[in-house]
């Protein structure tokens, strides 16, 4: 399956030659379909070292300390279903370590499961921590310096037990058809880029939420959703 997601929609993120970043990689299963350059999966867990293919770079530490990479050296950083599993100040912590390593032009791709599409199921899982919609992972991420110039709010399905498409073709056709991701679509799909320096996104600056005049009256925060439901899914065994 992430053979297809890789190759039919994240590659276009992911420059060939450029050096790519999995936070919480687990099982692997990004790091080692996407095509680049040079590849990093960073982890906790160092059973994580089982799964990398031959040419990822294993990094066996915590998500809030990346200090063994070097700042402005990646270009693409990628999580999914990650943060769901930290408490609200790793999340911060996090984002601001991923901030510092990209280089200026880089990007985070974040796939994360959207509380208010999957409301339902979302503590089913003992290890989810924090309830998060997208926009209070958009607020986290200008809050740690980083602009979200692209956000989906539903693109994937929460579960691999009922309406998730099985197949590879099946996968590719979803991925074709984005009108389907309104209904079926229970993970937000979210790309930030590196705020200017000084902008109201830095994590010191003002709160976001000020220039945006609030979140309109018809949104809920992370913990306000309502509509659809799901399992877990792209998940995993993952530790901070």
């Amino acid at each position: 399956m992430w053979d297809v997601l890789c190759s039919a929609f994240f590659q276009r993120y992911v420059p060939p030659s450029g050096t790519v970043l999995e936070v919480g990689a687990g099982y692997c299963e990004f790091i080692n379909s996407i095509k680049a350059g040079r590849k990093i999966a960073m982890d906790l867990n160092p059973d994580t070292r089982l799964h990398a293919d031959p040419g990822v770079e294993i990094v066996l530490t915590s998500s809030t300390d990346l200090s063994v990479i070097a700042s402005g050296s990646i270009d693409v950083a990628f999580a999914s279903n990650f943060f769901e599993h930290l408490e609200r100040a790793d999340i911060l912590g996090t984002m601001r370590e991923v901030r510092r390593v990209l280089r200026a032009d880089g990007r985070f791709l974040i796939l994360q499961p959207n509380y208010r599409y999957c409301y339902r199921d979302y503590w089913m899982f003992f290890d989810h921590l924090t309830p998060l919609d997208h926009h209070s992972l958009t607020e986290a991420l200008e809050l740690s310096g980083l602009h979200v110039s692209h956000c989906v709010a539903r693109f994937l399905p929460y579960t691999t037990k009922s309406r998730y498409p099985r197949s590879l073709s099946l996968m590719r056709a979803y991925l074709r058809l984005p009108i389907v991701w309104r209904f079926l679509g229970q993970q937000a799909f979210v790309v930030a880029e590196v705020a200017p320096q000084g902008g109201s996104q830095d994590a010191l600056g003002a709160d976001p939420r000020a220039e945006r005049g609030g979140r309109a009256a018809g949104d809920r925060d992370a913990a306000g959703g309502h509509p659809d439901s799901g399992g877990d899914s792209l998940r995993n065994p993952r530790r901070q």
